[in-house]
């Protein structure tokens, strides 16, 4: 996908936009971190983007870290080998990051180009000269200044796990230490950055008493790698949110520990608990209040509480294995197969979820006053002389019942993705641009376009978007909160199932897939062709499937009925 999902624009000049994780917001300050990059260039600003998040995902993390380490208890002195211990700790730390840097290229493995390498790496340079001078001068003069004491209490938190005392002795010797592994790691960088090839050394061993620690990455240290690298390589700030929060949902209910420490009956309790809670728990006035899984669980099934569905368990659940595996292929230490098996058996197809429309729900809902005349676009429901052939109200779910799309596919059409092979007029549903989303990469595919809809005068919507100029097919519906222009039609369409009394428990806008697959089936499309157009077949893009293609082979004689 091109774009990044932290990229917006706003009177057209680019910002970072991104919401604070849940699990820090109610200290964090504020609710999202939103600033103009400065520019009005997109590839610009593309690039700009991918710094600033590195940059504000670090300042999450260093809140979690320092949120993490508030209840434990300050040690008040440090051991001689203690303090040597930090230095040699330290010193690895920053060959580590110089090793990380180089392995980036300085910026070339995020497709920056040779001039921003340049660029940064000189900056980088810079960097080593200006603080071997400066921890020089003050290891000379034995000077410590306050700002040096937060760093080696910051340093001792981040790389030993120690929360030590300000007021200990030991803080003066810290600093010292630390000022001496400076000066020796950036004579070594700088070395490095002549050509010279200086090896990084093994992490040292840190002494386990009093502070027993495992060599062995702890979860949520993991936890926020992945959540990092995900979110600037496949999820979307909504995706992001959801995964973070069950993590830590997770995390809270079995203890934050090594990876190598964690077993099926972790999964096991976790999956307990999800079973007792009801769907949206915190919004339930009894649950009000209350953050801890585990406790809202037990409260929960106290009260009687109707629990969440099995599929919502298994989504959850799914979230959080997800997790595990990707572990499993960056750590060697990850138990195997932690969330194999978990989920909960649930019998019957996905599809009993939705119920295709009926014939009675289908003439209701394309007889109702947007399809024929109503007062206006704002008073739709009520009978009038407008038929708004222009809105998206009126498109979005024609082309959902006569192409099986999904409404963001929909929604998200622009005026250059419908197109025209050897005759066939077509969509190509995609996410080449930075606010299309899909939902999996079967997803990339080619619809042809429905002889009922041109009949319609869909076609002629389009040539009125192009004069007009126009980049989205349907620019009245508006992208939501959650990033997703899908989120607000949502809304607004159940309440049009309502008004012209179509909705039902097992109906949504969904249901015109359904509609649409029982159409398929009733004139004689194949199961693959009929997966291709909906995209969840094997082929999707991939499998080279043209317009002609897809149209010869039967879907445009899908009818209405």
């Amino acid at each position: 996908m091109s774009g990044h999902p932290r990229l917006y624009r706003r009177n057209a000049t680019y910002y970072h936009r991104a919401v604070v994780p849940v699990d820090i917001q109610e200290t964090y300050g504020k609710t999202e971190e939103k600033f103009s990059l400065k520019t009005k260039d997109y590839r610009e600003a593309l690039k700009l983007v991918r710094i600033a998040a590195v940059e504000v995902d670090q300042r999450f993390d260093e809140h979690r870290a320092k949120l993490a380490l508030e209840a434990a208890p300050p040690t008040k002195e440090l051991s001689d080998e203690q303090i040597k211990q930090f230095g040699d700790v330290a010193y690895h730390s920053w060959l580590y990051f110089d090793d990380w840097m180089r392995e980036r290229g300085f910026g070339q493995s995020a497709g920056l180009s040779e001039e921003d390498v340049a660029k940064i790496f000189e900056d980088y340079r810079s960097g080593i000269d200006a603080r071997m001078r400066l921890h020089k001068a003050h290891y000379a003069r034995g000077q410590v200044r306050s700002i040096d004491e937060e760093i080696a209490l910051d340093f001792l938190k981040d790389l030993m796990g120690i929360k030590l005392d300000p007021a200990s002795p030991s803080l003066r010797k810290a600093v010292i230490e630390n000022q001496k592994a400076v000066i020796r790691a950036q004579k070594a960088i700088a070395e490095r950055a002549e050509g010279e090839v200086i090896e990084t050394p093994p992490m040292p061993a840190v002494d386990k008493e009093p502070f027993a620690q495992s060599s062995v990455i702890l979860l949520s240290d993991a936890v926020r790698d992945w959540a990092a690298e995900k979110a600037k390589t496949s999820w979307v700030a909504k995706t992001e949110r959801e995964h973070r929060v069950w993590m830590q949902h997770f995390i809270e209910t079995v203890g934050d520990r090594p990876l190598d420490d964690y077993t099926k009956a972790d999964a096991r309790a976790f999956k307990a608990a999800l079973m007792q809670i009801p769907p949206n728990w915190s919004k339930h006035k009894p649950l009000q209040g209350i953050t801890k899984l585990t406790e809202a669980a037990e409260k929960a099934n106290k009260i009687g509480l109707a629990a969440m569905s099995d599929r919502n368990v298994n989504k959850i659940l799914g979230f959080v294995g997800s997790f595990w595996t990707w572990a499993e292929g960056q750590y060697d230490e990850t138990p195997a197969n932690l969330f194999k098996g978990v989920k909960l058996k649930i019998n019957k197809r996905a599809r009993d979820d939705r119920d295709p429309f009926t014939m009675d729900e289908l003439k209701a809902i394309f007889s109702a006053p947007v399809y024929t005349g109503c007062k206006s676009l704002r008073e739709w429901n009520r009978p009038g002389d407008l038929v708004p052939r222009d809105a998206g109200i009126y498109w979005v779910p024609l082309i959902s019942r006569f192409s099986g799309a999904r409404m963001g596919e929909i929604i998200q059409l622009r005026v250059a993705d419908v197109k025209e092979e050897g005759g066939i007029a077509y969509l190509s549903v995609n996410a080449e641009e930075e606010d299309q989303h899909l939902k999996n990469l079967n997803s990339w595919r080619l619809i042809p376009i429905h002889p009922k809809l041109i009949e319609m005068g869909f076609l002629k919507l389009v040539e009125r978007r192009r004069a007009e100029k126009a980049e989205r097919l349907f620019p009245d519906l508006k992208k939501g909160k959650d990033g997703y222009y899908s989120s607000p039609f949502s809304k607004h369409f159940n309440r049009f199932l309502r008004s012209v009394g179509a909705k039902r428990d097992k109906t949504s806008f969904h249901s015109f897939r359904h509609n649409f697959e029982d159409a398929c089936r009733d004139n004689g499309v194949s199961k693959e062709l009929m997966d291709a157009l909906q995209g969840h077949g094997e082929r999707g893009m991939s499998g080279g499937a043209t317009a002609r293609d897809t149209a010869s082979s039967g879907s445009m004689r899908l009818c209405a009925g």
